[in-house]
């Protein structure tokens, strides 16, 4: 029986990365094609995709490059054992991002609702979804944060002009973001990750530095608190989680 092999770009669109990222991986020596077709190309086989799936879950841990490939090539390694330390790490990792997701999160949607505005202002710029408990609730959980010194420093100035800016500014990023979802644009196309970076940088010029990292923390906030993934759906169904996948394909681009 002829084994199934699978294109670089099919193995890139399945794994969620993009084909400069494979051709690194080979270049380096840490992801090898088990083979080439007859014109010279990559060809991947299932122990390949297996390798990359262990490749790609110690990157989403932040395992430098270099640090991967004795992990997974170690001939003495108990694979029992392999999977017992990738689950400690992976819930480790998750409960690490759901605190720095939510307190970067909440500062920003605090921060955003109101310096130098009044009651009513808010009400005007930010719509009913608006509640000043969020902001109360912010600074007593986040008040010592980097991303909440950032951005106080930032919007102290700001007046309801500039928040009415800001936030058209937001809405034309997601209008977009949207409008790319419903003519079935791929999450990991270079237009929607563009608009991606475009939403990261948004924050970084607005509010705080806003690193890849980060913003992948973010994005996963974005599906994960029903507050925040409420308000995206209303813009268009599924966009939530349609900006969290073009949110991590943007890093690992950026990354690679």
């Amino acid at each position: 029986m002829t084994e199934t092999t699978y294109s670089v770009g099919r193995v890139a669109a399945l794994a969620g990365v993009t084909v400069r990222t494979l051709h690194h991986y080979d270049e380096i020596g840490l992801l090898h094609p088990g083979g080439r077709s007859h014109a010279g190309h990559r060809r991947y086989d299932d122990g390949d995709l297996d390798r990359l799936q262990q490749i790609l879950f110690y990157r989403e841990l932040g395992f430098p490059l270099e640090e991967i490939a004795p992990l997974i090539d170690d001939p003495g390694a108990d694979p029992t054992e392999q999977l017992r330390r990738r689950h400690r790490l992976l819930t480790e990792r998750i409960e690490r991002l759901q605190k720095m997701a939510a307190a970067v999160e909440h500062a920003m949607e605090a921060n955003k609702l109101g310096i130098q505005l009044t009651p009513e202002e808010k009400f005007e710029v930010f719509g009913e979804g608006y509640s000043e408990d969020y902001e109360t609730e912010a600074e007593q959980r986040w008040g010592d944060t980097d991303a909440w010194a950032q951005s106080q420093q930032k919007t102290a100035g700001y007046t309801k002009e500039d928040w009415q800016r800001i936030k058209e500014e937001s809405d034309a990023i997601n209008d977009r973001l949207a409008a790319e979802l419903a003519a079935g644009t791929p999450g990991d196309a270079e237009t929607v990750l563009d608009l991606a970076e475009e939403h990261r940088q948004h924050i970084c010029r607005h509010f705080y530095e806003c690193g890849h990292e980060l913003h992948s923390c973010l994005g996963e906030m974005y599906v994960t608190d029903e507050r925040f993934t409420a308000t995206y759906e209303a813009i268009a169904p599924g966009l939530a989680r349609y900006l969290r996948d073009a949110i991590v394909a943007n890093a690992a681009r950026h990354t690679a």
